[in-house]
């Protein structure tokens, strides 16, 4: 869903994933965390699909930059990992660009996955439940910014 403003495909400099690789992982753990309990609470993620990740595990990887953020998913909420886990149940590897674009809802998971652009490991089934919660979620629409404005 293009809304005037369109993030590119991009890879950030080695030297990011360089630097990145050698900076501590749990801030974005917790970081993430923070945003999905807060996603979850307001209700943007569904509480029917939310008891199904329950005790899972869970590691995003932004290649280009050298960050990793395990969780996992138990008593209601999502817990960060101090140190990702050896083999997660469900493992996602991007560039920026490409979390970005999912984010943005430019980019559907699917078309990312078969560009080679995202790369999705472990559990098939949970990888298609966490799919169709990304999918279903209604982002709040936000007032327009103009220049104009006062």
């Amino acid at each position: 869903m293009n809304r005037g403003f369109t993030i590119p495909s991009f890879k950030l400099p080695g030297v990011f994933a360089t630097i990145g690789a050698h900076l501590p992982q749990w801030p974005h753990s917790l970081a993430l965390t923070t945003a999905l309990n807060a996603a979850a609470k307001v209700g943007l993620l569904p509480a029917d699909s939310l008891a199904q990740l329950d005790e899972r595990s869970f590691v995003v990887e932004v290649l280009d930059a050298g960050g990793v953020a395990a969780f996992v998913y138990r008593g209601g909420l999502f817990r960060p990992l101090l140190t990702a886990p050896q083999a997660p149940d469900l493992w996602f590897q991007a560039n920026l660009s490409a979390f970005l674009q999912l984010l943005a809802r430019q980019e559907d998971p699917d078309t990312l996955f078969f560009k080679r652009e995202l790369s999705i490991v472990g559990d098939t089934e949970l990888g298609l439940l966490v799919k169709n919660m990304l999918d279903a979620i209604e982002w709040p629409s936000l007032p327009r910014l103009s220049p104009f404005q006062r």
